[in-house]
């Protein structure tokens, strides 16, 4: 009989758990038996139906935006827990239009809160993991590390330094008892798209260019995935207890295009790109 995660894990911490990838991730930690401490910038999005919803999770309010408040909101909730066996960084957003045409303040914020202030949080669980000598961090980066979207260039810098990040730390915790996974979903029908930021008036020259990427976008989120399945590559990387890259999603998405990628040129990666969001 397969054991539960709870018997490997006994508390968990994740950001941006009251919707998305963030909520199924929760659903899947309560139903393994885990206690799970979840984040959000809205504590009443925590009171919806739903695994996520109730007294279910424990709720924390935390903001990325504030990298300051987010730790002393982290070391809060795990004094409560009594530590934390589990950490998934998983929040973050999405800004869309032309790198040009968007003041730079506004991709600044993104990487800000998506790189600086995340890393805050895995250096302070890190941290007590290696003293405790176990432990599993979980950074959700994103298949956009490996095949940027277009016109959505705070989110692919933001994504792919994290994926750094966690590269550096699985080659550091060697040996220390401590797992770290760099799980890189591509796209599920969570919502992601509809709370994309996008302003209209910030399309820059190429305005048809960007309309047309941004229709691309769209429906693929809409045709993807449900996020149960992120939920179950997750688990099953978790129960393998060991650290690495875990890619989640459609066959092609997440197992053909990283095959194929490393197969041929960038310069046809980038051309097949282009082809698919139909840019310039």
């Amino acid at each position: 009989m397969r054991r539960r995660l709870s018997d490997l894990h006994r508390t968990a911490f994740v950001t941006g758990a009251a919707s998305g990838l963030g909520r199924a991730f929760s659903g899947m930690l309560l139903a393994e038996g885990v206690r799970v401490w979840g984040t959000s910038r809205d504590l009443s999005r925590f009171s919806e139906p739903g695994p996520a919803g109730g007294n279910r999770v424990s709720p924390v309010l935390l903001d990325l935006a504030d990298p300051a408040g987010a730790e002393a909101a982290y070391r809060r909730a795990a004094a409560e827990a009594g530590g934390f066996d589990l950490v998934i960084n998983n929040a973050g957003y999405g800004v869309f239009g032309d790198f040009a045409a968007i003041d730079a303040a506004v991709w600044r914020a993104q990487v800000e809160a998506m790189l600086v202030a995340t890393l805050g949080l895995t250096h302070a669980a890190y941290r007590e993991m290696r003293v405790r000598g176990r432990g599993c961090l979980v950074n959700v980066s994103s298949l956009a590390a490996e095949f940027p979207l277009p016109y959505m260039a705070g989110y692919n810098t933001a994504k792919a330094g994290l994926s750094a990040l966690s590269e550096s730390l699985i080659q550091e915790a060697r040996g220390s008892g401590v797992a770290v996974i760099d799980f890189r979903p591509g796209d599920y029908n969570t919502g992601f798209n509809d709370a994309i930021r996008r302003d209209p008036a910030a399309a820059g020259p190429g305005e048809a260019s960007v309309d047309r990427a941004w229709r691309a976008i769209d429906a693929m989120f809409r045709g993807s995935p449900e996020p149960g399945r992120a939920a179950a590559d997750l688990l099953a990387a978790l129960r393998r207890n060991r650290s690495g890259i875990v890619r989640s999603g459609g066959f092609f998405q997440a197992r053909a295009a990283p095959f194929l990628a490393r197969l041929v040129p960038a310069c046809v990666v980038r051309a097949a790109s282009r082809r698919y969001f139909g840019g310039r």
